[in-house]
């Protein structure tokens, strides 16, 4: 597949694989409404996303590659120059895909998981990032901030040879759909994520004791019979809990709170 290389000042690594793009568009194509793309550069997603015959809105913060684009993209898809961390998403449910540049990655997450109205996204990102998220391997802190109102999914690994200039790392094929009913209620997603936080960095050899440490206002026969219940050993550690578990500490921690 042939593309413009170009320039490289905004850190970008175009997809050039066939077999990926196929993959990544099949994604898409299992979700439902408007798209917007974070990063067209040259096109490579944006021409075969236009196949699917959605409203698409792509965003490009190098003017030169997007003019280049709208002379080849046609009538239901805008090309916007914009830095996409600066740019409102529309107000209506969309979907959000991207091969976001690898060196903003963690950035252009955060900005994701707090925009309001996606339903779906398909992202392109580097193969740990994708796996961590994921929660391969254990949960990372931010996977657990987020997992009430999210599922992550791992779609696949794509080659360095897949991109041009090449990566020193692979990327990774992850999704990320909205829950339509979160494990948390979103009023108390603050409350909730400092809590995550606090357990994530609190100290101790084991849940047990980490969670005595770090959440002195969980019950400690809650703690107790929480980890008989579940098996919990005193071995495992907070990136070794899921969704459910966290969001059944959390719920554990506000009704103790009443007590």
């Amino acid at each position: 597949m042939r593309t413009h290389h170009g320039r490289h000042e905004f850190g970008q690594n175009f997809l050039t694989d066939r077999s990926t793009i196929s993959t990544f568009v099949d994604l898409v194509s299992r979700t439902h409404g408007p798209i917007v793309e974070i990063g067209t550069g040259d096109g490579a997603l944006t021409l075969p996303l236009q196949r699917l015959g959605r409203r698409l809105t792509g965003i490009e913060i190098d003017h030169r590659r997007a003019e280049r684009l709208r002379q080849r993209t046609g009538p239901s898809t805008k090309i916007v120059t914009a830095d996409f961390l600066r740019y409102r998403t529309p107000p209506e449910p969309h979907v959000l895909v991207g091969n976001l540049p690898f060196h903003e990655t963690t950035p252009m997450l955060r900005r994701i998981l707090r925009s309001p109205d996606w339903t779906d996204a398909v992202l392109l990102v580097q193969w740990e990032v994708a796996r961590r998220r994921a929660g391969v391997g254990g949960a990372t802190l931010m996977t657990a901030q987020w997992w009430p109102w999210y599922e992550f999914g791992l779609e696949g690994r794509v080659p360095a040879a897949a991109f041009r200039p090449r990566p020193n790392v692979d990327g990774g094929l992850m999704t990320v759909t909205r829950r339509e009913r979160p494990r948390v209620a979103s009023a108390r997603r603050q409350e909730y994520q400092e809590f995550v936080r606090r357990v994530f960095t609190g100290r101790g050899r084991g849940l047990p004791q980490i969670l005595a440490s770090a959440a002195p206002d969980l019950p400690r026969h809650r703690i107790k019979e929480w980890a008989r219940r579940g098996g919990h050993s005193a071995a495992r550690l907070p990136k070794d809990l899921g969704a459910e578990e966290w969001a059944e500490l959390f719920g554990m921690r506000v009704r103790g709170g009443r007590e």
